[in-house]
Order: structure tokens, then C-alpha cells, then sequence
């Protein structure tokens, strides 16, 4: 994907529209692009604690921070997680803290960097919000490695 599509919604639809009401469309235009969710991500079996790691799928652009397959990305990554209204609240747990799925889904509003309130996708890069240039593609660290490269979620 080269941009995410944010053409011809609604003005801030999400205030006044529940997730599960959403189109595709609207759906889509809530990523923010910051790549976070791409990235591979450690969780601790005993606590269920989920650490991020700077070990990105191999198919993130880490110069967009987005899918570079995403309408096939399935093709080349089975277990890729196709997030939705009636999965969402499962998926909660390893989600971003700024993600716009999580807060909506929370009763929060988005961040004003978010594009839908900038008008512009840079504006995830510019906050520091995204992993722009901050990534390894998962092929050049073996995943018993990946505890090397936690870090803290940018915010």
C-alpha cells in the first residue's frame, strides 16, 4: 500500500460512528501509519505482558510504515491479523496505546497528529509517533534474538 485512503469520508466520522458501523473504507482510514502494529512482538506466558520489539514483519516498508502486499499480504504471511470490529476487543491486549482502533474502541478521541485531524500522513512521523526508519525486517534477526531488540512503543 502506498497511501492509506482517506478521500471523500465524512468529516470525523468516528465521533459520531460507532466501529462496528463503519465502512471499509472508514475502517481502513483509521490507521494511522505508524507500523507499531507490524512489528513482531514478544509476550511473557506467565504475566501475558507483551513487549515490542524494533523486529518488523518482513513485508513492512520502513520508510512508509506501511504494508508493502497489504491486499495480499496473506500470501506471504498467513497469521497476519486482519483486525475488525468483532475481533478487536481479543486483539486489545497487543495493540498500540495510540492506535486509533484501541482508543476509539475505549471511548477516547484521536491524537491530534492523527491524520484524519492533520490532514496529512506525515503528521504520525513528524509527533515521533512512528517507526520510521526505527526497524530490522524479521530476516535479518533470528527470532530467538528478538529479546534484543525490545523497545519502548514510541508516544
Amino acid at each position: 500500500m502506498s497511501e492509506i485512503d482517506r478521500k471523500g469520508l465524512s468529516p470525523r466520522f468516528w465521533e459520531h460512528k460507532p466501529l462496528k458501523s463503519m465502512t471499509q473504507p472508514e475502517w481502513e482510514a483509521l490507521c494511522d501509519g505508524c507500523g507499531k502494529c507490524c512489528l513482531n512482538k514478544l509476550e511473557d506466558e506467565e504475566t501475558g505482558e507483551v513487549a515490542l520489539t524494533r523486529v518488523a514483519c518482513r513485508l513492512l516498508d520502513d520508510a512508509t510504515c506501511l504494508c508493502a502486499q497489504y491486499p495480499i499480504r496473506h500470501q506471504f504471511v498467513p497469521e497476519c491479523i486482519v483486525l475488525k470490529p468483532s475481533n478487536i476487543e481479543s486483539n486489545l491486549y497487543w495493540m498500540p496505546e495510540t492506535c486509533a482502533y484501541k482508543l476509539l474502541w475505549n471511548g477516547e478521541p484521536l491524537f491530534d497528529w492523527h491524520p484524519l485531524i492533520s490532514g496529512t500522513p506525515e503528521s504520525v512521523h513528524a509527533a515521533g509517533v512512528s517507526m520510521r526508519g526505527l526497524t530490522i525486517p524479521e530476516f535479518e534477526v533470528g527470532e530467538d534474538d528478538w529479546e534484543e531488540h525490545i523497545i519502548a512503543e514510541p508516544t
